[in-house]
């Protein structure tokens, strides 16, 4: 009698049964851990390599050989998970730069990324990208521009099911993180000008804000007319900006929208020549 009362008691004690695994097959059933913000989409992807010097939007410099990759509204430091549907091929990425500014496209790989996942050869190629919950030693690693550890390719079964989602018109999101949620097309915040055409600027005539510069003019031109702004250019240093505004407030306030959008880094700039502002580094 003792030996079945103990018994008893120790099933009594034993903790709840763990929820329900989230919904969505995958190479790894713990992609995804419970309580994890959720983000599963299916889409396209492209990516870029030697074209873009500099720093990313994250602030790092940008390594076209790291595993890295551009996402329009996944914070900077997320690890995603990104499965070729052409192959099943599965890797890990590190989020540190904002993109792709092409329309159509859910993520813009590092040129070392796109060589893993072995769309190197294409422009684009069908994905499907979550966010992964990984051990420090895989974190480590693409913090330090190396590959994780291997992922186990998706089934073919499963790559022709999601490829399914590929018509659908969106990139078909399961669910976005609640501090990143998906945004609509952005609202131009200044009337477009045309590069052949721009309005005269004379000193003194408003402010600025300066969301990005870029080595490369089409991708300055590429965001620059995803946000409604412009481009200025001298020599091989291409500027994406919004504006003029008459008022401090005026920039201040497209300022910060635009750095709700994940360009955290723009900042109001005086009119003045490029000359300049190059000089003092703005």
């Amino acid at each position: 009698m003792m030996l079945i009362a103990a018994f008893a008691a120790m099933v009594l004690t034993q903790e709840a049964p763990p929820p329900d695994l989230p919904e969505g097959a995958g190479p790894r059933g713990t992609s995804q851990a419970f309580g994890a913000a959720r983000y599963d989409a299916v889409g396209y992807a492209s990516w870029y390599g030697e074209e873009m010097t500099g720093r990313t939007a994250s602030g790092a410099p940008f390594d076209p050989a790291a595993i890295t990759a551009a996402h329009r509204t996944l914070p900077f430091g997320t690890i995603v998970e990104v499965t070729s549907l052409d192959s099943g091929r599965t890797i890990l990425v590190l989020i540190n730069d904002r993109g792709p500014h092409a329309v159509g496209r859910i993520i813009d790989l590092s040129r070392g990324a796109a060589e893993l996942l072995g769309m190197k050869q294409k422009s684009v190629a069908p994905v499907r990208i979550r966010i992964a919950e990984v051990s420090a030693t895989d974190q480590a690693a693409l913090q330090r521009g190396q590959a994780a550890s291997a992922r186990l390719d998706a089934s073919p079964q499963l790559t022709a099911a999601l490829r399914k989602r590929l018509g659908t018109g969106n990139p078909s999101v399961a669910s976005a993180p609640a501090r990143s949620p998906a945004r609509p097309s952005p609202t131009p915040l200044a009337p477009r000008p045309t590069d052949a055409a721009p309005p005269p600027r004379q000193a003194g005539d408003g402010r600025y804000v300066q969301v990005a510069a870029f080595s490369s003019r089409a991708r300055a031109q590429a965001l620059a007319t995803s946000l409604g702004g412009r481009v200025d250019s001298l020599g091989t240093i291409h500027r994406v900006r919004l504006g003029p505004f008459t008022s401090q407030a005026q920039a201040q306030a497209a300022r910060d929208r635009i750095a709700r959008q994940g360009y955290a880094d723009a900042r109001i700039v005086a009119n003045r020549p490029m000359i300049d502002q190059l000089a003092r580094g703005n």
